[in-house]
């Protein structure tokens, strides 16, 4: 399991920012396969991706607006080029699209860009938050409706389905040999709701990776949007115990 393990990298925005190269060194050092690429923070992509060959680290797809998406699909394929990942993630929406008649254009747009890129062997994915939970289309939630479109990959994130009331692994069961890549992220037990490291909250993730690796998911991708000392630190503990369940998986 461990060669499936990716760092988002949205969890380091900030000491990204400072020393690209660096983090992704370090974060090859720690032991992760892979990092899920969330923005360039300034640098050229060819720069990153120099690095990320250096470091023998892979990309377990990419974070795009669905703006950039819509509007500047021939660069992001560039990027996907460079990086050598096949799977674009539109990773949210703005409040003005949280609504149905947003989530109707948002359906359409990603089926839009999935008929583009599909033929190049490019996958288009939508990542979830609570919000799309909190409206229904056609009597299931926004997020249901959404990934009922076939050319439309999930990429769901554990997190945000138990923030939503639902049990993750009922929940990611539907899409089982339909998610390349799925978000694990913990939530505190102290009643709080907050972002937690992997094996340190409430989520149960030893039945979600047996799931996932029985399933067809290639990528587990550990985000943690705001961490209490150290990125660094909270990606490290969430490794050490991921690793730890794989040794119980075997």
């Amino acid at each position: 399991m461990r060669h499936k393990l990716a760092a988002q990298l949205y969890t380091l925005r900030n000491e990204l920012k400072q020393d690209f190269p660096n983090v992704l060194r370090e974060l090859k050092k720690m032991g992760w396969a892979a990092v899920q690429i969330d923005g360039l923070h300034g640098y050229p992509a060819a720069d990153i991706a120099a690095v990320m060959k250096e470091t023998g680290l892979r990309t377990a797809g990419m974070h795009v607006g669905l703006d950039r998406m819509k509007n500047d699909l021939e660069a992001v394929l560039e990027e996907a080029k460079l990086f050598d990942t096949k799977d674009l993630i539109c990773h949210s929406l703005p409040d003005g699209l949280q609504n149905p008649e947003g989530y109707l254009s948002v359906r359409s747009d990603l089926h839009q860009v999935a008929s583009k890129v599909s033929s190049s062997g490019y996958r288009v994915g939508y990542h979830n938050h609570d919000f799309e939970f909190h409206t229904t289309m056609e009597g299931k939630f926004a997020l249901e409706y959404l990934l009922e479109d076939p050319a439309v990959y999930p990429e769901i994130d554990t997190y945000w389905v138990q923030k939503a009331g639902q049990d993750p692994l009922s929940f990611i069961s539907q899409y089982a040999h339909r998610m390349p890549i799925l978000h694990l992220k913990d939530m505190t037990a102290d009643g709080r709701q907050y972002f937690a490291e992997i094996g340190t909250g409430l989520i149960d993730f030893a039945p979600i990776l047996a799931w996932g690796l029985q399933s067809g998911v290639e990528w587990f991708a550990v985000e943690q949007d705001y961490c209490p000392g150290s990125p660094m630190d909270s990606l490290a503990i969430s490794l050490a115990h991921l690793l730890e369940l794989e040794k119980k998986l075997v």
